[in-house]
Formats: structure tokens, sequence, C-alpha cells
């Protein structure tokens, strides 16, 4: 290695973390809504030889989604037991781990091991799909918190050191999908979603972990990530969409403000929005879509409900831009007016590598992933690793459909995006796609 790459590599090292407000430090970035803070756009071509800053192999699969923090990306994967379908081996053996890599390089800055809470679910059928690190980690700059389902929340400074850990249950998802939902921080409290753990919302104080809040609410069937809602300059709301309802509450203590109909069945997958104080909500089993503006007091659909209608997003949540709503469902772009919920177009997106799509080949598999945007730029990952580039205008407009080559991995985690750098994270690879 040339010194002075030595050198500046131990310079990374050392330095502090310096974070940005262009950092990425939740699932879908900036209060979930997976828009970029910064306008720089990453490219809108790239192929394994072609754009791409560095890649990695990653030392264990895993789903959930990086996040970027300063001069560190920070994600999570597990090792020793479910690494192969046929033979899990044995689960004594299983590791959760959080990684954080330099942002610049790719390189390992530290990695933590934490020990599982056994018995864990069985590795198979459509847990398999998803797996023992689904939970995307959070940060406020200073320090990083991650969610391993029954294995508990953990607390970590940025230099890799363990600070608390918080159990928040035991239990397992009875139909066997596992746990999914991601923590969320308002203010100096962070926010576990903890749905087959115990149903229950927790409120973290995120210094020390010590318990301020617990609600007992159920939470069968929701597998989303709650957002923030500004009411007015002495009001927020935590905004949950669960199966049949909406739900807003006071992030302070966990207790409910209003409600109202949400989307219809036994299951939520997808994660509500919230722009220009409306939240929107959809869901791939019922078909429906609705619009809600927050605020109020008790029961809201009479004074608060925008429009709802019927429009199947399956598992990705949608993005705002310019007044529109975009989302994937089976492969399918889906654009509708924000402000009426009618469809302006529907145009089906690359299928991706030959590889994923033969050794899979799932119908409907193809949308795990949610659209993130920079600039006026739509970036989407199916899961055998098209990605296809839309601009956003008036009419439908592809930029670019493209592949890496070589990594039969699923590219089921969303994407991060930080000053012009796109960070995919597939089960065996991570990618910094930049000009």
């Amino acid at each position: 290695m040339p010194l002075l790459r030595f050198l500046a590599g131990l310079l990374v090292v050392a330095a502090p973390c310096v974070a940005s407000a262009d950092d990425w430090l939740r699932f879908r970035g900036p209060n979930g809504s997976g828009i970029a803070a910064s306008e720089e756009m990453p490219p809108a071509e790239w192929a394994s030889d072609k754009n791409v800053q560095w890649s990695r192999d990653l030392p264990g699969p895993g789903h959930s989604c990086p996040i970027v923090v300063g001069d560190k990306v920070i994600l999570t994967y597990w090792t020793g037991y479910g690494l192969q379908r046929e033979q899990p081996g044995e689960q004594s053996a299983l590791r959760l781990h959080l990684i954080c890599l330099n942002r610049s390089t790719g390189a390992t800055l530290w990695d933590q091991e934490i020990q599982p809470q056994l018995p864990e679910e069985q590795y198979g059928g459509m847990f398999a799909e998803h797996g023992y690190a689904s939970h995307t980690p959070v940060s406020d700059g200073e320090k990083v918190y991650c969610f391993f389902g029954k294995s508990g929340v953990h607390a970590f400074d940025l230099e890799g050191n363990q600070l608390w850990s918080h159990e928040v249950g035991d239990g397992l998802d009875p139909r066997r999908w596992g746990s999914a939902s991601s923590l969320i921080l308002f203010n100096d409290v962070l926010i576990v979603t903890a749905g087959p753990e115990s149903g229950s919302l927790f409120g973290l104080n995120k210094h020390d972990g010590t318990q301020i809040w617990k609600q007992e609410v159920g939470l069968s069937g929701m597998w989303g990530t709650p957002i923030l809602s500004q009411v007015d300059q002495n009001r927020t709301d935590l905004v949950l969409a669960v199966p049949d309802e909406i739900w807003g509450m006071n992030p302070e203590n966990g207790k409910l403000r209003w409600f109202a109909d949400g989307i219809s069945g036994d299951q939520m997958n997808g994660s509500p929005i919230e722009v220009d104080g409306v939240i929107y909500a959809m869901d791939g089993r019922s078909g429906e879509a609705v619009a809600i503006r927050g605020g109020g007091k008790g029961d809201v659909n009479d004074s608060h409900l925008v429009w709802r209608e019927n429009h199947r997003a399956r598992i990705s949540t949608p993005v705002h831009y310019q007044g529109r709503l975009y989302w994937v469902a089976s492969g399918v772009l889906n654009c509708i007016d924000a402000k009426t919920g009618s469809q302006v177009y529907q145009e089906r997106l690359a299928t991706g590598n030959a590889a994923g799509q033969n050794r899979r080949g799932r119908r409907g598999g193809q949308d795990y992933s949610s659209p993130v945007v920079a600039g006026n730029r739509l970036y989407f990952f199916n899961r055998q690793g098209g990605g296809s580039v839309v601009e956003l205008s008036d009419q439908f407009k592809l930029l670019a459909s493209n592949t890496l080559d070589g990594d039969n991995g699923d590219f089921t985690a969303t994407p991060a995006i930080a000053d012009g750098q796109l960070f995919v994270r597939t089960t065996n690879r991570i990618y910094c796609i930049a000009e």
C-alpha cells in the first residue's frame, strides 16, 4: 500500500466523525421520506466496472439498510447460523453484528458482535426471506442505535464502544415472518416498535436506555416504521400505519392523540410518509391507499380524510416529489397525483440480472426495496439487482437500467443517498456508487 494512502487511512480512523445535515441517519433518510437532503445526484448509469467508487463483501447476510453518519457507513448483519437454507446449522452459533465502514473506502472501522437471546426463529420458510438483521439502525450524529428484535436494543458511540442495552420482549412473530420495524428518534427519545416481541411501543432515553414510556398497543401484522409529523411549533405527532388504522401519538409519552381508518386487512407492510401535514399510506394485500391530514384529536375520519383510492403497493413505501407520489409494485413504477389520488402513469422497470432472476424466479419478489430520490432523479433496485433511474417530470422518462454483474445476492434493502453517493447493500456485498 502506498505510504500516503496508508497515512490517510490512519487519519480517517483517528479523526472524530463530523455529522452533516446531508447525512442519511435512519430508514429511508430524513423522517423516512426517501429524499436526500442534498440536491447532488448520484450517477444515472453504473455497472460493476463503471461509477462504482468502491464495493466489498460483507462478513454475513442481512437486509437492514445502510445509514450514513459523517465519514461512516453503518449497517447490521448476522453470522454463524442460517447462512444456507438447506443446511442452516446450529442456532447456538448465531451471532449478530453492527459494522461501521469508512465512507471513502469501504474499509472496516469497527465491527461489534452482539450475543442473541435464544431460542430465535428457526431459519427456513418465509423467515429465510428476512433473517436476523432486518431493522435499520438510527443515529443522532453522535451515537448509533440498533435493534435485533428479541435480542434487544443496543447503543454504541461512533468509535464502536457499547453504551447500553435494553430488552423489549422475548416474543416471536406467529406467522414466522420475523421482525422488521426500525428505530426512530424524537429529541432524546428513542422509539422502538416491538410488535412481534411484546406488542408494544417503547420510548427509551437515548442517553442511558432507561424506559421513559411503554404502550401495549398490539401491533400484530405491522412491519413498517413510524414517522414524525410536526403539527405546529409546539406539537409533533408520532404516526404509525397499522392494519385497519392510522394513529397519531404523543412521542413524549406514547399516548394516542388521534386515529383514522387506514388500510383494511390483517397486515401493514409499508411505512407511512408525511408531506406538508398530510399522511400517506398504502399496502398491497388490500390494494388501498389513503391520504389523511395529520393532527387533530380523537376520531378524525370525517374531518381529516383527503382521499381514499385503490392503488396496490405490495411492500414498497412511496416517495413524494413535486405533488406526486411514486412507488413500485411487482416491477411497475406507479405515479399518482398526491392531492387527488388519481393515477398519472404506470410503467414497467428493468427486471435485473439473469443470474438472480433464474435463482429465485419468485412472482412479485421484485419490490422489497423502496424508491429514493436525489434532485429530480428516482433510484430503485428490485430484488434481482435491476437498478432503474427515472427523471421525475411531467411524463415517465427512464434514464438508465443498470446491473451489478456477479452479485447473486438479494437486493432487498432500500439504498441510502448522501452528497451524491448511492450506497446499495445486498445480502452479500455493499456498493458505493458515485462519479
